[in-house]
């Protein structure tokens, strides 16, 4: 039985994943961004293990997370699956972060950075990441006009080249990539042509599986398979500079080993 943190767990791709793990005997603990959130879960609360409450475009809420789940203990898995879509503005968090910045590439920094050390980690990314390639010079798009689809991009390039990198930092740590693909979530719509049980299989097989198949590390997925990123995601040069860029905007640097 694996003990597994899931962030953004009250609706969507991480409640699915939360669901599944818990029918399958495994303990998790939720995230909600709020109170209202977290009283939103209903009877899966009563199941989770705890349910750790911080809002992660907030730098002071995101230490309070990783303070909750390490009062827990230490978690065998994390999935990073939080993460918003095409904000209409690049918007301003309390540290002056855009939004779509703070939440899908330096909340799960921090928050890795911060919790207690699992033996996997998983990060959720998109297939569209694969239009994000280009400079970091600008990462928190500050100069730049704002473009929510290639912020998006750029945010879920930026995830599966931190799987990658910890990786290789962390030899004892599994850690991988997954698109879970267009799926009918509300962030997805209803259009969407991935059902939930579909986009949460590879995330939960990956976070408790014994398979041998998911006993690897430094992969990117899509539905149980392996795919091959997009070339700067695996470029170790790239990696570096961009965990060298995260640690200068936040001021948290990531452990070598």
């Amino acid at each position: 039985m694996a003990l597994v943190f899931i962030t953004g767990s009250t609706d969507g791709l991480g409640r699915a994943a939360a669901v599944s793990l818990l029918d399958a005997g495994h303990q998790v603990v939720l995230h909600a961004r709020s109170t209202q959130r977290a009283e939103a879960i209903g009877d899966l609360r009563s199941r989770a293990a705890a349910v750790a409450i911080g809002d992660l475009s907030v730098t002071a809420d995101i230490d309070a997370i990783a303070d909750q789940v390490n009062a827990v203990g230490r978690m065998d898995a994390i999935i990073h699956n939080a993460g918003v879509y095409t904000e209409p503005s690049r918007g301003s968090t309390p540290e002056g972060r855009a939004r779509t910045v703070a939440i899908n590439t330096l909340a799960p920094y921090l928050l890795t950075a911060r919790l207690h050390r699992p033996d996997r980690l998983v990060f959720i990314s998109s297939g569209l990441h694969r239009g994000g390639e280009g400079p970091l010079d600008d990462l928190d798009w500050t100069r730049r006009p704002w473009d929510p689809a290639r912020a998006y991009a750029e945010s879920k390039l930026h995830v599966v080249a931190l799987a990658l990198a910890l990786a290789r930092r962390w030899p004892k740590v599994l850690s991988n990539a997954v698109d879970p693909g267009w799926v009918r979530t509300r962030m997805g719509g209803a259009g969407a042509p991935v059902d939930l049980e579909t986009g949460q299989r590879t995330q939960s097989w990956l976070a408790v599986s014994e398979d041998p198949a998911a006993l690897v590390s430094g992969q990117y997925w899509h539905h149980l398979r392996r795919e091959a990123p997009a070339g700067q995601a695996s470029d170790p040069a790239f990696q570096d500079q961009l965990i060298a860029k995260l640690a200068e905007l936040t001021g948290v640097t990531l452990a070598d080993v």
